[in-house]
């Protein structure tokens, strides 16, 4: 697409909170502090999207769980780690999710923003309890996710409408659905995700420049069944797709191999997991491997995920990110001189 280098230099928006900054309650002026240092941070490194670092929300969930009602906190721990919310009634949002927020960030920078937003099929897979069907809550995931899908797919055209130019949508659990081996992925069928989930991010018409993202998860499965991922990409109408690409294995190939030739791929080169940082002759190694199977002026980079989707759990210290996004576009101008 004629516009991917405007998002050469990409990252999945969550960013390491200064200390102190990890109730997302806390102080509003240290909060509005802490994001313009974290807008100054995309510039020093020349980042070609800008986020608010996701430092409003306790995790990457909370632009709808801190939004919307209808869920409730239930105290437990889910297997990966995230506090564990139901949805105990059908869901409603009482005004825009992020839209207020990415209007104040576009203040700041002379750079479109970038928002992430999780995604319909996402929380319902994870949030719908049958046994809570007969007392006021959703009847199905399915009917949870649809309504889901409703309210965050009119968010993504008021978010258009302010001139928000990038947005992703975050569902962990894709890459599960289209494994060799499929795992168990919550309580939707891979058919009802996808139905789900595209909903959402359909948008009819939109502006030029206008990129709607899918990041499907943060590790390709060991193998990719070929067919549910061409289903995958065919069934999700995204311009983009934000794929991990950082262990060199033959599956994050063929996650790419998989990808129609008229959708971007931002790949995840730099792991946001370790401070070691990666050998450019060998990340260059493994773009040259995906450009030989799309076209590489259709191609972005990033880090392979956010470097704290959860706020009081951060992957790196706040040096060891700064070297990863520079190493990121280190990386990029390899690949493009200084084409964006």
């Amino acid at each position: 697409m004629a516009d991917t280098f405007n998002y050469r230099i990409d990252h999945h928006g969550s960013l390491v909170r200064p200390a102190g900054l990890t109730d997302p309650g806390g102080d509003p002026t240290a909060l509005d502090d802490a994001v313009k240092e974290a807008v100054a941070l995309q510039r020093r490194v020349r980042s070609t999207v800008v986020t608010d670092g996701d430092f409003p929300w306790e995790d990457f969930r909370g632009a709808v769980l801190g939004s919307v009602s209808g869920f409730r906190r239930t105290g437990d721990t889910g297997s990966d780690g995230l506090s564990r919310w139901v949805a105990e009634s059908p869901p409603k949002a009482d005004g825009p999710l992020v839209a207020d927020r990415a209007a104040r960030l576009a203040e700041l920078t002379v750079i479109a923003p970038k928002v992430s937003l999780p995604s319909p099929a996402y929380l319902a897979a994870t949030t719908f309890d049958p046994a809570l069907a007969g007392s006021g809550g959703p009847a199905s995931a399915r009917e949870l996710g649809e309504a889901l899908a409703e309210i965050i797919h009119a968010e993504i055209g008021l978010l258009v409408a302010r001139g928000v130019r990038l947005i992703q949508v975050d569902n962990p659990l894709l890459l599960g659905h289209i494994a060799a081996e499929p795992a168990t992925a919550g309580a939707l069928t891979f058919e009802d995700t996808l139905a789900v989930d595209a909903l959402a991010v359909r948008l009819d018409e939109r502006p030029e420049g206008v990129r709607i993202g899918v990041c499907p998860g943060w590790r390709a499965p060991d193998a990719v069944n070929r067919a549910r991922a061409e289903r995958l990409y065919g069934d999700l109408p995204a311009d983009r797709w934000i794929l991990p690409y950082d262990q060199g294995t033959a599956a994050e190939l063929d996650l790419l191999r998989a990808l129609p030739e008229d959708r971007d791929a931002c790949l995840g080169v730099v792991d946001a997991t370790t401070p070691e940082l990666e050998e450019i002759d060998t990340v260059l190694a493994r773009i040259d491997a995906g450009a030989e199977i799309k076209d590489i002026e259709d191609m972005a980079l990033s880090p392979s995920r956010g470097f704290a989707d959860v706020a009081t759990r951060p992957l790196l210290g706040a040096e060891d990110q700064r070297r990863k996004l520079v190493l990121v576009e280190t990386l990029a101008r390899y690949c493009w001189g200084n084409e964006f």
